[in-house]
């Protein structure tokens, strides 16, 4: 019962995505070839959103499930990377035709393909972390 106020976020997290068409193949297919904002609009809403409550956390000081307060932790730059990450997401993000966050939207409407890109997704998470401790950080 502790945890129905993220069960809840996600369901309605679900339906948005779902009704801006965020998880639509089509819209993704225009997003790559720079036919249509939608998906940028979506996206620069996101990120507007993302500040918007990083600025609150930081200023109300607020705390987690477990009441000790939100830290941010500064990263190390790595520019290399990151652009070597992005472009491993972004072509897995246009082959699979959705990014991880609508991958049980998706499956929840009735897109059971989707399952091979969650279980692809899933050993590649895996993959990852058993061998991360010898990639450069």
């Amino acid at each position: 019962m502790k945890y129905i106020k993220f069960i809840l976020n996600g369901i309605f997290f679900g339906i948005v995505l779902s009704k801006s068409e965020a998880i639509s193949w089509y819209r993704i297919y225009e997003m790559f070839k720079f036919q249509s904002f939608h998906m940028y609009g979506i996206i620069g809403s996101a990120i507007i959103t993302g500040i918007i409550i990083f600025y609150f956390i930081k200023k109300y000081h607020l705390k987690n499930m477990d009441s000790k307060e939100i830290e941010f932790i500064p990263k190390k730059g790595g520019k290399y990377r990151n652009l070597f990450g992005g472009i491993l997401f972004g072509l897995g993000w246009a082959l699979a035709g959705a990014c991880p966050g609508p991958f049980f939207v998706l499956l929840g409407r009735g897109v059971f393909p989707i399952i091979i890109v969650i279980i692809s997704a899933s050993i590649g998470a895996f993959a990852y972390h058993s061998i991360k401790h010898k990639l450069p950080h």
